[in-house]
């Protein structure tokens, strides 16, 4: 924290020390009601905070999922953090992807590639990719099948990263199976 900032943060506990102060003198008679309002104020402040730190899973929550519009056809919504996510199912468990046109492979994290069945401590890394954080080392797998809806890919080749990542990226080796990759307004669809 800065000098300014710390000032800033004395002036208003001062400020509200003597707004609760006189309040507090103010309301000497009626105590028992004044600390019931308290109560009231500290739990309306207690939820505002909750719904703030939440907010990330609240709005993923309330935003749209993705929608087979027909058998060969998927839209994706734009999410608040200003990209777009697909499901799928890997080897039969459901993993959140980022849609990655940058990226030219599929790419697990390692989080996730021990949910599809990979022990990450046990892959050969011997890939290297460059990344935004620089070079990062990958292990090459093949994921036995892919599946959006009733679009499935068997034996779609992918890579884990050594690396942290945050989620997994969906990159050229599955987006390439599509015909048409469009962006309208601020849905994605692919087209088979």
């Amino acid at each position: 924290m800065s000098t300014e900032q710390i000032m800033q943060l004395t002036y208003l506990v001062l400020l509200a020390a003597a707004i609760g102060g006189s309040y507090i003198v103010a309301q000497r008679d009626n105590m028992g009601k004044m600390a019931q309002q308290a109560v009231i104020w500290g739990l309306i402040f207690v939820g505002v905070v909750g719904a703030y730190g939440l907010w990330d899973d609240i709005s993923r929550d309330a935003t749209g999922r993705q929608a087979l519009i027909s058998d060969n056809q998927v839209a994706v919504p734009l999410r608040n953090d200003g990209h777009y996510y697909l499901t799928l199912d890997i080897n039969g468990t459901p993993v959140e992807f980022a849609v990655d046109t940058g990226a030219s492979q599929v790419v697990l994290s390692q989080e996730d590639a021990r949910r599809v069945g990979f022990d990450p401590a046990t892959l050969n890394y011997s890939g290297v990719a460059l990344t935004a954080n620089g070079r990062v080392r990958t292990a090459p797998v093949t994921l036995e099948s892919v599946a959006l809806g009733a679009l499935r890919d068997d034996g779609l080749r992918a890579v884990v990263n050594e690396g942290a990542m945050d989620g997994s990226l969906l990159g050229m080796t599955y987006l390439n199976r599509y015909s048409r990759i469009e962006i309208m307004g601020n849905e994605l669809v692919l087209t088979r």
